[in-house]
């Protein structure tokens, strides 16, 4: 087999005539391939006048021993021998001495739970929110009524914070498991496509049957899930642990293991103090914070795609834009969402936080991103080690009062909030976070250097982005869950101090996005096996 990289197709133009064009590069009858796959696609936009669909392709041709004479290729396409990935579990020998748990049902407990089930390892699985059918209804009362529930919601329950985003699994890591993450999704129910897609992205209404039968599958396997049960307490002995305290619908009950993964997510704030009176070594985590910025979609594609805005093979743009402002702080945009809305991502009473998400069509009237802030241990009101956890809860906060108290959340249109004066009326663009808005000046709930931050690169991201800082573009607050202001400390075996607990993904700070996290669950779950069984 060998990889071409570089094929191009205009927009529109059939993906068989890809076997022609290979064909053509190689000098060989269309007739010798024997088979072509897909293994990545992209959009390449970089000259307006000439948007286009960029390939990489694997091929066999008849005579496969001549395959290797076609690497080195010199020209706009690269020929090389891809390398064949195929994810192998850990091998285990023996059984463990007491079922292994795993707390949280976001993508890293899923994952880790997936392996240790998968391996023979019966995990029980604990979610102190709901099962996702359940926490789909809830979320979308609160949206309707605002009716908080604070145990079921954007950020609790089965899926984690990610069933309700875009979706997206795109990451910077080059973690080979990547691939294991993606071939799950797909034999869940998720599209083949986001196997060879650079941006692949799954959407809302879809995740929320795949991460139904993931669970499933954990299921079928042997392992055990609980929802509306609540990690409240660790046992320890010289140093290791040796039971867990659980509570579901108030009763209380105590399971005996040597072996936890904390994949409790960014928000679990209650579960981040227990650890720390437990003991759980953790430090302060730098973080980023600010607003949602809206735009029309039609925009979007207008300023990403030119003439070829429209076409239909092109769907929904995206964008993803960032500066260092001389004051050495670094704003950028994030989990940006083509064709999505602004949701309600409260996980306590009294705050307001938001964040985006996207269905799988991202067929939306706007187009939405976190435009954010760096924020540094340094702008915490203390040296405790939860103290980003309080300046989080500030923000959020402020933000509940500003909105009006009732989980309506504060926004400003950009011309306004550059002018400094509090918007009063809309644009073009319709706010599509519920229960509602209220226009305001955002200063109010924003620290003031992530105001001034954004202030002064909003006219520098408009330069890469025209109409990024139009007039009626749309800011809501607050967005302040992109990651954790918390790293619990693991060494090289995956543990923390405490011997047998293994603190894994985005809320332990050893993640950022459904990938990434999906990941590290994975490789908590080798580290856990590794530790535990001998070979």
């Amino acid at each position: 087999m060998i990889r071409i990289s570089g094929l191009s197709l205009p927009l529109g133009k059939n993906e068989k005539f890809l076997w022609d064009k290979a064909a053509e590069l190689l000098g060989i009858p269309v007739q010798s391939i024997r088979s072509l796959t897909i293994a990545k696609k992209s959009v390449d936009a970089r000259k307006k006048n000439n948007v286009h669909f960029t390939y990489s392709v694997d091929i066999e041709i008849d005579n496969t021993s001549q395959e290797a004479r076609f690497v080195g290729h010199k020209g706009p396409c690269t020929i090389t021998i891809p390398t064949p990935y195929r994810y192998e579990l850990p091998r285990v020998s023996g059984s463990l001495p007491h079922r292994p748990v795993v707390v949280g049902t976001g993508p890293a407990g899923l994952f880790a739970a997936l392996i240790l089930a998968q391996c023979g390892l019966s995990p029980l699985v604990v979610e102190r929110g709901m099962d996702v059918e359940t926490r789909q209804k809830d979320v979308e009362r609160f949206r309707t009524t605002s009716l908080f529930h604070p145990g079921s919601n954007v950020q609790f329950g089965e899926g984690g914070a990610g069933t309700f985003s875009d979706g997206k699994l795109t990451t910077g890591i080059k973690d080979p498991r990547c691939r294991k993450v993606l071939e799950e999704f797909v034999s869940a129910g998720a599209p083949e496509e986001i196997l060879y897609l650079a941006k692949p992205h799954i959407g809302t209404d879809l995740l929320v049957s795949i991460v139904k039968k993931l669970r499933e599958s954990i299921v079928r396997l042997g392992g055990e899930v609980l929802f509306d049960t609540k990690l409240t307490g660790l046992s320890l002995e010289n140093g290791k642990l040796c039971a867990v305290q659980l509570t579901q619908e108030g009763q209380h009950k105590t399971i005996v293991t040597d072996s936890l993964i904390l994949a409790i997510g960014h928000s679990a704030r209650d579960t981040f103090e227990m650890l720390h009176q437990a003991g759980l070594p953790m430090e302060q985590k730098a973080f980023s914070a600010g607003v949602r910025i809206e735009h029309l979609q039609k925009c979007i594609n207008q300023s990403q795609y030119g003439k070829f805005a429209s076409h239909p093979a092109l769907g929904a743009a995206d964008y993803k834009l960032s500066v260092r402002l001389p004051n050495g702080r670094g704003v950028y945009t994030f989990c940006m969402c083509p064709g999505g809305e602004v949701v309600a991502a409260a996980s306590e009473k009294g705050g307001v936080c938001v964040n985006g998400m996207s269905r799988y069509r991202r067929d939306g009237v706007n187009a939405n991103s976190a435009l954010l802030v760096d924020v540094r241990p340094t702008d915490f009101p203390s040296s405790h080690p939860l103290a980003g956890v309080q300046f989080q809860r500030q923000m959020e906060r402020a933000a509940y009062t500003l909105g009006g108290g009732n989980y309506h959340a504060p926004a400003q249109l950009v011309g306004d909030f550059l002018g400094q004066k509090a918007s009063t009326v809309l644009g073009s663009v319709e706010p599509t976070y519920r229960p509602g808005v209220r226009l305001c000046r955002l200063d109010a709930c924003l620290p003031e250097f992530t105001s001034q931050s954004i202030r002064q690169a909003l006219p520098l991201l408009d330069g890469r982005l025209k109409g990024f800082a139009a007039q009626d573009a749309v800011l809501t607050g607050v967005e302040t869950r992109s990651s954790s202001p918390v790293r619990m400390i693991r060494d090289q075996t995956g543990q923390s101090p405490i011997r047998g607990i293994y603190p894994c993904g985005e809320g332990a700070g050893y993640a950022g996005g459904i990938m990434s996290a999906a990941v590290d669950g994975i490789r908590c779950a080798e580290y856990l096996i590794s530790n535990q069984l001998t070979f």
